[in-house]
């Protein structure tokens, strides 16, 4: 009897931390009410991200990343010591400008990095955007301690990816991000919230921790959405 009794125990417990879980996209809902409303979210149709890079015993280096939702369209000019280098994908098309000496070398992104970059489109935003007609599938692991901070876990899969987010379960806010490709793991804890010009919060520090290298990079960043988009920067 006691051990029918404990075993029914164990199963309500068990039962009682399923219920807990909420749904992925009740998660996703919390986040958009929290950085300003869905609406808000919804009428993103294209963004300017100006990011700087820092890390131990490297070179710091800037980046201006342009994006257009709407033409499937992103740009990112890479400057170090003074050297930009230009990475560009428009519709099914993606190259990369080098400087050599005073020219400048253009060759085409492979498959691969284009598809990467088509990926950076929504990842400098959050992973999770559209994420259904994307072809992305989001799972709720359950709930978990980040830093002694109760956080929910969701896992979001697609081809050839996979992303674990923790939002804390108070503020839902995203605090954590790790993404899985290619036997390679990114882990970014995402921090230091401010309200853009436009009326959504974003983390203006970013701390990103590459599995192959595992040297921390120190990222600082300032994001404006919907500002005119210069044709300029998309033209080969």
């Amino acid at each position: 009897m006691k051990k029918l009794k404990l075993l029914a125990a164990m199963l309500m417990v068990s039962v009682g931390t399923y219920a807990q879980k909420l749904p992925a996209d009740s998660i996703f809902a919390q986040f958009y009410k929290a950085t300003g409303g869905k609406a808000l979210w919804d009428g993103v149709k294209s963004y300017n991200i100006k990011r700087s890079y820092a890390a131990a015993a490297a070179t710091p280096y800037d980046a201006v990343i342009t994006a257009s939702l709407p033409d499937q369209s992103i740009y990112k000019n890479k400057t170090i010591m003074k050297r930009s280098f230009v990475y560009t994908v428009k519709g099914d098309q993606g190259w990369v400008k080098v400087p050599i000496g005073p020219k400048v070398d253009v060759k085409d992104l492979s498959q691969a990095e284009q598809q990467n970059m088509r990926q950076e489109l929504y990842d400098n935003l959050v992973p999770f955007i559209d994420y259904k007609n994307r072809g992305l599938i989001a799972t709720t692991v359950g709930t978990e301690t980040l830093n002694g901070v109760p956080v929910n876990n969701v896992e979001l899969q697609g081809k050839g990816v996979k992303y674990n987010l923790y939002f804390d379960a108070k503020t839902g806010l995203l605090v954590r991000q790790k993404t899985s490709e290619a036997g390679v793991e990114i882990t970014t804890d995402l921090s230091d919230y401010a309200k853009s010009a436009y009326g959504i919060l974003y983390p203006t520090k970013l701390v990103e921790l590459n599995s192959t290298d595992k040297k921390p990079v120190t990222i600082k960043s300032a994001l404006t959405v919907n500002d005119q988009v210069n044709v300029e920067l998309f033209k080969r």
